[in-house]
């Protein structure tokens, strides 16, 4: 029975993206622990664990240097090319694909796969919870911590603004139906919880990140 780490290990994951998907899963896991109707808890927190296993392809691996230590830039350049090599440039479907070799159900995928910004009005919009808790999980989560969505959004704008996307009206319009999206998703999973997004934080969530070092697949 393979242990998250040995399973981040074996695909080399960075150490922070390591930490990302575990902070993002425990997110999730205290939402579910704490929601008042029916879900896949399960589901929740594998698609958690895993939403990101492919995003080396598209990282800046200039962007935080201290991210590539001890191994080094060199090292973590050649394991992006391996996964362009063998997954393509598509970051999102590499996760579907690791996720299919992991041997994770078609559900826990296709939350899996969801996990986009551009689809935050469809989630909002939908009566599947579990993948709105997914979608929110990983909006709680920046780079260093957990912190509150918009905090997460105006970091992950930052972080990409080079880019042309936030150079046109249609872009500027594209993100602002994000950021209306996401608090709407917010409100409705908090309308549904025992506890508040501010419950929500580094201190709260670290013995779950612990707990779920030790999640195993089968």
């Amino acid at each position: 029975m393979w242990t998250i780490p040995e399973i981040y290990e074996a695909y080399h994951i960075m150490p922070n993206l390591q930490m990302h998907q575990l902070r993002v899963a425990a997110v999730g896991k205290r939402i579910c622990d704490h929601f008042s109707g029916e879900l896949d808890s399960q589901a929740v927190i594998l698609a958690c664990l895993f939403h990101d296993m492919g995003n080396i392809i598209k990282f800046d691996l200039n962007y935080f240097p201290k991210f590539l230590e001890p191994q080094g830039k060199a090292y973590w350049e050649s394991v992006k090319a391996d996964y362009l090599h063998k997954y393509g440039a598509d970051e999102h479907a590499a996760s579907n694909e690791i996720a299919k070799e992991l041997g994770l159900p078609e559900h826990v995928r296709i939350l899996i796969d969801e996990v986009r910004f551009s689809r935050l009005a469809l989630a909002r919009d939908s009566a599947d919870f579990e993948g709105k808790i997914v979608k929110y999980s990983d909006l709680r989560v920046s780079p260093f911590s957990v912190v509150s969505v918009m905090d997460r959004l105006e970091e992950g704008k930052g972080r990409y603004a080079t880019k042309k996307q936030y150079e046109t009206p249609e872009g500027v319009a594209r993100y602002e139906a994000g950021v209306e999206a996401a608090q709407a998703i917010e409100q409705q999973i908090f309308e549904c919880c025992s506890i508040r997004p501010e419950e929500i934080n580094d201190e709260t969530v670290a013995p779950l990140i612990e707990e779920l070092r030790n999640y195993s697949l089968a």
